[in-house]
């Protein structure tokens, strides 16, 4: 039996995923999450097999949870679904440790498909995604300077996603259990590291990296 842990935020959605996975014979789901920060706790926790991550989730988004659950779980295969085909997230998905990619507009069997191939230890990427494609990409990226966004650590992390996506201090620390001068501190740090000097280059710097969603 293939234990699985869903994160999705939208609750309607996770209901519909929920019944699709639940629908197949050898797939137990053993735990739901609604944002990124309790899907990396809820994986830890449980340790399931497979976690079906959203790209774009509250919290911290599905990239950095994958990477935060790869290093906690490392037995843990993560399967991202998103509305993104553009090969950058795709790369970005694998370069932290995901095994599959599923696109929503995907089939049901295609989501199936995808974790039974994850856990058998192979990649898993929706039509019409080009692994020689995501392999090419993957070797010009080696090629690239090491992004600072690498020098930050796990709680930098949490803080700048929280304080892109537009939470005071106060909520921050709330959020993660630690006081605000704390949150003042990791956001001082995480500014210098990424060389950012206001709340607009945060914004900016978020946009490029797909932190926080360009709006249509």
């Amino acid at each position: 039996m293939t234990t699985i842990v869903l994160a999705e935020d939208h609750r309607i959605v996770r209901q519909g995923l929920r019944a699709l996975l639940e629908a197949e014979a050898d797939f137990s789901l053993v735990g739901e999450a609604g944002d990124g920060l309790e899907a990396v706790r809820l994986t830890e926790q449980l340790q399931p097999d497979v976690v079906v991550l959203d790209l774009m989730m509250p919290g911290i988004n599905g990239l950095e949870a994958t990477r935060q659950i790869r290093n906690c779980c490392p037995k843990t295969h993560v399967v991202i679904l998103s509305m993104h085909a553009d090969e950058s997230y795709v790369l970005e998905a694998l370069r932290n440790g995901a095994s599959g990619y599923v696109l929503k507009d995907s089939s049901a069997d295609d989501l199936a498909r995808a974790v039974r191939e994850v856990v058998a230890s192979r990649r898993y990427l929706s039509a019409p995604l080009s692994e020689r494609a995501i392999e090419v990409y993957i070797q010009e990226a080696q090629e690239t300077p090491l992004d600072p966004y690498e020098k930050l650590t796990n709680r930098e992390r949490e803080v700048l996603h929280l304080v892109a996506a537009g939470h005071s201090s106060t909520e921050i620390a709330e959020r993660l259990s630690i006081s605000s001068r704390t949150v003042e501190t990791h956001r001082a740090n995480m500014m210098r590291k990424l060389n950012l000097n206001s709340q607009t280059d945060l914004i900016r710097y978020a946009l490029k990296r797909g932190i926080i969603p360009m709006e249509n």
